[in-house]
């Protein structure tokens, strides 16, 4: 179907539109009230002892889910692409339960799990392990709602690119993990690079499971997200535009890195 020239040109103004309405007008409005007091009262508030633990914690917290989803990611993906076996699509659908559950829920679940009176968290406590409203719990969660990221980047690159190489090699003699180091690795790399990004930026923005299972401590347990909610709820307004910002840079940061990656995948 042709399009006449005066319909794309309005196609093209009304994407624009929503697209300046919905997501660069906010962020733009961000940093203008960010940098309103200027530019020295913005660093005093992102220079606070709160703000560094929180930054700190939030950079801790996904370098970890990220660690975490990446190998997890890349051999869920090996079984789900290469695997002949029976209940893959169960497995399949694990993959995607936290696209569908709320992040809340997933904190309560956790708290269920590894609470003080939960199925497991008697027990760690006995060993002097604390989960929920540390870390741990932290991490538990964020691990969770970042999942399914590098799994359904690397899943689909697995099926395009096909296992005769990898037959060949075993034909001549290469071992597994000579036939994933020299033949899967670098076959699959564009794709574990983008699920790579996808999971940091959801890390780093992650509010509703962490905040369940934080505690909200300021200095131990205060990721970013939860920074700026404080601060919003107390009426610091300039310290929440600050931390605002501040995530809204990294996001952009990472969308940048998105996009480098992603021009180059498709030139691969």
């Amino acid at each position: 179907m042709t399009v006449s020239r005066p319909w794309q040109l309005t196609l093209r103004i009304l994407a624009l539109g929503w697209l300046l309405a919905l997501l660069l007008a906010p962020v733009a409005l961000i940093f203008y009230r960010t940098f309103e007091p200027g530019i020295g009262a913005v660093w005093d508030s992102i220079t606070t002892p709160a703000a560094i633990s929180a930054f700190w914690l939030t950079i801790e917290v996904s370098a970890i889910a990220v660690v975490v989803n990446t190998v997890l990611g890349v051999v869920m993906a090996l079984a789900l692409a290469r695997g002949r076996w029976r209940g893959r699509w169960v497995l399949d659908a694990i993959i995607d339960l936290p696209f569908a559950i709320s992040p809340v829920v997933v904190g309560l679940s956790l708290i269920l799990v590894y609470g003080t009176t939960g199925w497991f968290g008697r027990d760690l406590a006995d060993l002097g392990i604390r989960v929920i409203f540390s870390v741990p719990g932290i991490v538990l969660a964020t691990v969770f709602v970042t999942l399914p990221f590098v799994v359904r980047e690397v899943t689909p690159v697995l099926r395009e690119v096909g296992d005769e190489q990898e037959q060949a090699a075993a034909t001549l003699g290469a071992s597994g993990w000579q036939t994933f180091w020299r033949i899967t690795l670098p076959s699959i790399r564009w794709g574990i690079a983008y699920g790579v990004v996808l999971t940091t930026a959801r890390a780093i923005g992650e509010f509703g499971a962490v905040s369940v299972v934080s505690g909200k401590v300021s200095g131990e347990t205060e990721t970013l997200t939860l920074l700026v909610e404080k601060r919003f709820a107390n009426f610091d307004l300039a310290g929440a535009y600050a931390a605002s910002a501040l995530l809204a840079a990294i996001a952009l940061l990472t969308l940048l890195i998105m996009t480098t990656f992603n021009r180059r995948r498709e030139e691969a």
